[in-house]
């Protein structure tokens, strides 16, 4: 396993859970994001038992790029 593998992997989640400002802080139901060593922890805040997953802040970016360019389409509301 890479260090930056292995630093996210045993980075501890003892930060602070901050979540949209569009959920006004009253939904349960929203994503979740902590800033980690190394990187940034992703959680569901309506399962908070689940393990976060873990994603370096390159990835992250990426991620984040590939939203504001359009990359992921919407999807109706079921």
């Amino acid at each position: 396993m890479s260090d930056e593998k292995e630093r996210l992997r045993s980075a501890p989640l003892d930060g602070v859970w901050v979540k949209s400002s569009y959920s006004n802080g009253s939904s349960p139901d929203c994503v979740q994001l902590m800033a980690i060593d190394g990187g940034v922890a992703v959680g569901d805040s309506k399962a908070p038992g689940r393990t976060p997953q873990r994603y370096t802040r390159a990835q992250f970016a990426a991620f984040l790029a590939d939203v504001k360019t359009g990359a992921f389409p919407e999807t109706p509301e079921h």
